[in-house]
């Protein structure tokens, strides 16, 4: 997640008929729908802000999830592309890229796969980087649990690719939009170009803990090294059923600031908090507890 969002626009290549399937399946703003719509004909770059974009991403991924071809072949060529421009613009951002990791799979060996976390509408950001081995999205669920220190409370779903996944439930059913997340791989889900891709992983649908999951290719496997491991992160995972993204704002307002009205409350509450808190060994042995 960038520090700040840039304010240069980001151009975004679409053909006539890929706008035409946005304007019909999403809810946009009335700029954005005013960009698409008076584009022309044919294919054209459209020039859209980061805020822009994110909303693109959203829109676009969750119509992509139930609507049928030909629109939904058309809003996933739309989110491949947004997620291109999102790459692009924040590892410009950032200055730098993530520790190197083959693009290819290894001919020989273990193969690991190497995401980085970040969760979404926080400043400074609060992310893991794990390495993994071939898994199911359910493990995959787990290890994050397990890597930022959640305590799996609650609901959970993955959104990949217009598609979402999610674990079987007797109340509420798996119902015709998702699929079971322990019925596929993630080397099902990687592009055969292994292009880097950006997954959004849920949490709490109360408190909406939106994980942006970004595969950053194959690192080589230490023999002596047992994974999965957590090898690098920033910040304290939030509290559970603390308000969200939003709410996460007020509790550390709150139970940093010895004179806040509620910083009493929120101490008995949850205790002291250390807000910069990580460690990445900690994580690492979460991640090897999973069962």
């Amino acid at each position: 997640m960038p520090r700040e969002k840039p304010s240069e626009p980001y151009p975004l290549k679409l053909t006539e008929l890929q706008r035409e399937s946005v304007l019909r399946c999403t809810d946009l703003t009335t700029t954005l729908t005013w960009k698409l719509r008076n584009a022309g004909k044919g294919t054209h770059v459209v020039d859209v802000t980061r805020e822009e974009l994110d909303q693109l991403e959203e829109e676009v991924g969750y119509a992509a999830s139930y609507v049928r071809h030909p629109h939904k072949g058309r809003l996933v060529a739309v989110l491949h592309k947004v997620e291109n421009l999102t790459f692009e613009g924040d590892e410009a951002l950032a200055g730098q890229k993530a520790p190197r990791a083959a693009t290819t799979p290894p001919k020989e060996g273990d193969l690991l796969y190497q995401f980085k976390i970040t969760l979404r509408d926080i400043k400074p950001p609060i992310w893991r980087r794990i390495q993994i081995p071939d898994s199911t999205l359910a493990d995959l669920h787990d290890y994050i649990q397990a890597a930022f220190g959640w305590d799996d409370y609650h609901m959970h779903q993955f959104e990949i690719g217009g598609q979402y996944y999610g674990p079987p439930s007797e109340e509420f059913g798996l119902g015709d939009e998702m699929l079971d997340e322990a019925a596929v791989l993630i080397s099902d889900l990687i592009p055969t170009s292994n292009r880097k891709t950006r997954w959004i992983y849920e949490y709490d649908f109360g408190d909406g803990w939106r994980h942006e999951i970004v595969f950053e290719g194959f690192p080589s496997a230490d023999p002596k090294v047992k994974y999965p491991v957590c090898v690098d992160g920033k910040r304290a995972c939030p509290p559970e059923d603390c308000g969200g993204p939003w709410g996460y704002v007020e509790y550390l307002a709150a139970v940093t600031d010895p004179k806040h009205e509620q910083h009493d409350d929120v101490l008995e509450w949850r205790g002291p908090f250390d807000p910069e808190a990580f460690d990445a060994e900690k994580a690492t042995t979460a991640m090897r507890g999973v069962e």
